[in-house]
């Protein structure tokens, strides 16, 4: 360098002291070496030409300049620099560089490939039946950066095993390996790409969207992709359609019209655009014309870089434009040394030297290598310097050197010498090979993909012109910063885009018309539950669980049965302790008078022997309380059926001798005495009990009770009872004591008792016809009531025909005992001397007019 430092040389850059002179930067994209690589960068444009028309196989004039080409294309060659100064992968040998544009258009890009493909030396391709010896002029390509480029020129390639390492193409068709086995890119497929857009959809809650991609085979197999995974997450295109590229006479225009007169009528907020930069500025170009409702737009990254598109005019007012750049290893240093270059590009000296260097660009050959590349500044590169990162292209390099380093077996002291390597081997070491750019270690899979992380990425209008700012980061998983982020919308919120709302919790989807994202919002019934937030039905809860209505979760069920602490429960505990209180009372105080007449009256020990039954048929509710067992439900029936019998059996002795006495001549009244209370009274008593006993026995062999596990008595609670198999036979158990009863009430209804005698009849009819209205009330009670509650309704029962019969037939006689011990004589009870009825009367008369005397013991008693 003729007397200037860089720093001199970036200054004279910054300055533009050489505007108005062209440099010499299209001569720095060649450079010999040992090994060379071949470069495709777009470095500039063919828009508007119509290649329909063409009649003859010309060269094509590319007008339009892009920065993004010329500055992939020097961070190759600073790459190479960096490579051929160091020792650490090629010592002792240079790597050389030939770079060309491609113009965008494959009818360009296969000039300087068949270039690449010329044997080394030469211009010609040789047909050879075998090209294993063929030794072509480079040893791999880096490049291109389209897909549309990357399908035609992978082929190409493939056929001759070159291997060709993408900066750009991200299409997913190029992993395969049997169409394309020689490709390999340094950034991952379009598959990534598209599951880090859904994953953003998924974030916002947008399920209602538009998706557009270019009429090309990038485009079309881009939204077959996004279809796909967009109805994994249950999204829904309302809208698709393709944009037809520009460079056709015959593009139906008509088509992006109604395409954006469709998105622009309908409810849909977002727009996920996965098309090249050309179709992308055919859209954007009409949308502004037509004045399109603003969008969220959700971009590929093949156009998000693109200043094509970012300089449409008018595109500030498009809405807001999200997408998905390639996150890469920072190179600081590459401001400096492109304008460093542009320096040194404008020395003439520097540019005479370069020319001794290079014999020469055989542009006769491929053309003009970027005419426009010659009248750039660095004030021109800056926008793009800015906004975009060139770490892929610069990592395709390393990758290329890597292979190159395992094939010739390269270390510290230098590379064995060897035959010259050719594409075929160094592709075979390019498989699952791991190296390093910079800080960062990078490794092919089995596909030629790399896995690298993405940067959302935010356009920020700053008058004419987006800055680029990062708001998320997509490595598998999605994690936003939403307080960076800026909406079109008023407010500053992020736009809807939904058919139908969200539903609520405990709600599911019924599905209206062909889009599952539209649709009406249901109740989960009690019983079924939304698991989650995309069910179409309610999922039916486990046979131990529950849930109430509008539920997103099952509860398990507690069993239910009448338990001890229950309020219910502790009230019938009370009540058996009044009626066993009062029924113990009686007995102590029939025992404690054995002897008087009322007690002989009354049977005596007979009398004795049913208040002991009445006491135990009382005791006989504990076995309904508590976690039910099946001894428990066994033995539930007979401990009450039995002593009732005995109970009833003795009142049914009582109204038989009150029926015989004062219904039948006197003389049936001797015959019949002993049945009444001598043996013949117990034999009665032992038959009727040994009747229930047999009915009970009978009761439990043919209909045991057991005990169940009920899932759909109760909503909540699994109950677990003591289950009745059959009505008809819980009748029968009850059929003894019926019985009895009906004869009680027959013996005693219509009996006319002795105006100067206690009447007994009276307390009998009481009792049985207690007896029978509690039992007549429990069957519809005990049907019809919660099954969890049926336990207490036959407790209460039980003490209330208990409570009935002490109270008809055993408090009077206590009263008696107690209050009035001046009626306790063999004349009232017994009927016996009857010169003492008038004494008699005269005590009744007596108690009549005593005025706390209860009605009970009145002198028509």
């Amino acid at each position: 360098m003729p007397g200037l430092t860089p720093l001199g040389l970036s200054l004279l850059a910054l300055l533009g002291l050489t505007v108005g002179a062209p440099l010499c930067l299209s001569r720095l994209l060649r450079m010999q070496g040992d090994y060379m690589l071949g470069g495709l960068f777009p470095m500039s444009s063919a828009e508007g030409t119509g290649f329909g028309d063409r009649t003859r196989p010309e060269s094509i004039t590319c007008k339009r300049f892009s920065g993004f080409g010329l500055l992939w294309a020097l961070a190759v060659k600073m790459a190479v620099d960096e490579i051929n100064n160091g020792s650490a992968l090629l010592p002792g040998l240079r790597l050389g560089y030939d770079l060309f544009d491609t113009c965008s258009e494959p009818m360009v890009a296969m000039k300087p490939s068949l270039v690449f493909l010329a044997k080394a030396g030469s211009r010609n391709i040789a047909a050879y039946c075998n090209y294993t010896q063929y030794q072509p002029r480079v040893l791999a390509v880096i490049g291109p950066y389209s897909s549309e480029l990357a399908l035609v020129t992978g082929k190409f390639f493939s056929f001759f095993l070159m291997p060709q390492v993408s900066y750009g193409a991200s299409m997913d068709r190029l992993s395969d390996r049997e169409m394309f086995p020689s490709f390999f890119r340094t950034v991952p497929s379009d598959r990534v790409q598209l599951r880090a857009i859904v994953e953003l959809l998924v974030a916002f809650s947008w399920n209602w969207v538009a998706a557009v991609g270019s009429d090309d085979e990038y485009g079309r197999q881009g939204l077959s992709i996004f279809s796909k995974l967009a109805s994994a997450r249950n999204i829904c295109i309302a809208h698709q359609g393709l944009v037809p590229l520009p460079n056709s006479h015959r593009m139906p225009l008509g088509q992006v019209e109604k395409l954006l007169q469709v998105v622009n009528q309908s409810n849909v907020q977002v727009v996920v655009l996965f098309a090249s930069a050309r179709a992308a500025h055919t859209l954007f170009s009409y949308s502004v014309h037509s004045q399109l409702t603003p969008k969220v737009w959700v971009t590929s990254e093949a156009w998000l870089a693109s200043d094509l598109v970012a300089t449409v005019p008018g595109m500030a007012q498009v809405g807001t434009v999200l997408g998905f750049l390639q996150r890469s290893d920072p190179l600081p240093e590459f401001r400096s040394y492109v304008a460093t270059h542009l320096a040194l590009a404008a020395d003439p000296a520097f540019c005479t030297s370069l020319d001794a260097a290079q014999p020469g660009l055989e542009e006769d050959v491929v053309g003009p290598r970027c005419p426009q590349c010659d009248h750039v500044t660095l004030k021109n590169l800056l926008a793009w310097l800015t906004n975009h990162r060139f770490f892929a292209a610069y990592a395709a390099v390393y990758s290329v050197a890597q292979a190159l380093h395992n094939t010739l077996r390269c270390n510290a002291s230098g590379c064995p010498a060897r035959k010259p390597v050719q594409p075929w081997q160094l592709l075979d070491r390019m498989y699952n090979m791991r190296f390093h750019a910079r800080d960062l270690e990078l490794s092919f899979d089995a596909s030629g993909n790399v896995d690298m992380k993405y940067d959302l990425t935010l356009w920020m209008w700053r008058g004419q012109e987006p800055e680029v700012r990062t708001v998320g980061i997509f490595d598998g998983q999605l994690r936003l910063n939403r307080s960076q982020m800026k909406w079109h919308t008023l407010g500053n919120q992020p736009p809807v885009s939904q058919c139908s709302r969200q539903c609520a919790e405990g709600q599911v989807r019924r599905v209206k018309g062909f889009h599952s994202c539209c649709y009406d919002c249901v109740d989960c019934r009690a019983g079924t539950y939304r698991r989650t937030q995309d069910d179409l039905f309610c999922t039916q809860c486990g046979l131990n669980e529950w849930s109430p209505d509008r539920s997103t979760r099952c509860f398990p069920r507690r069993p239910k049965f009448l338990a001890w602490g229950e309020p219910i429960t502790l009230g019938l505990l009370m009540l058996l302790g009044l009626v066993l209180g009062l029924t113990l009372a009686a007995l102590g105080l029939f025992v404690r008078h054995w002897d008087s007449p009322m007690v002989q009256a009354s049977g005596g020990p007979l009398a004795c022997f049913g208040l002991a039954c009445l006491g135990l048929a009382c005791l006989s509710v504990l076995l309904f309380p508590g976690w039910p067992s099946p001894t428990g439900c066994l033995a539930q029936q007979p401990l009450f059926h039995l002593p009732l019998t005995g109970c009833l059996s003795t009142l049914f002795l009582q109204a038989a001798e009150t029926f015989v006495e004062s219904e039948l001549p006197p003389g049936w009244m001797g015959r019949l005495q002993g049945w009444f209370r001598g043996p013949g009274a117990w034999l009665i008593v032992l038959v009727a009990v040994l009747a229930q006993a047999a009915l009970c026995t009978w009761y439990l062999v043919a209909f045991p009770f057991k005990v169940v596990t009920d899932w759909q008595a109760l909503p909540q609670e699994v109950l677990v009872h003591c289950c009745m198999h059959s009505w008809i036979s819980f009748g029968l158990a009850h059929a003894t004591n019926a019985i009895l009863a009906f004869l009680c009430f027959l013996g005693t209804f219509l009996v006319q008792s002795q105006p100067s005698r206690y009447n007994r009849a009276r307390g009998l009819t009481f009792a049985t016809l207690s007896h029978f209205i509690i039992w007549i009330s429990f069957v519809p009670l005990f049907a019809n009531v919660n099954m969890a509650y049926q336990p207490a309704v036959q407790m209460t029962a039980i003490l209330l025909c208990a409570l009935g019969i002490l109270a008809s037939v055993y408090l009077p006689k206590c009263y008696l005992l107690l209050w009035c011990p001046a009626l306790n004589t063999p004349e009232f009870f017994l009927g016996e001397g009857p010169g003492n009825v008038g004494e008699t009367r005269e005590n009744q008369e007596s108690v009549t007019l005593d005025p706390v005397s209860p009605a009970a013991v009145t002198p028509t008693q």
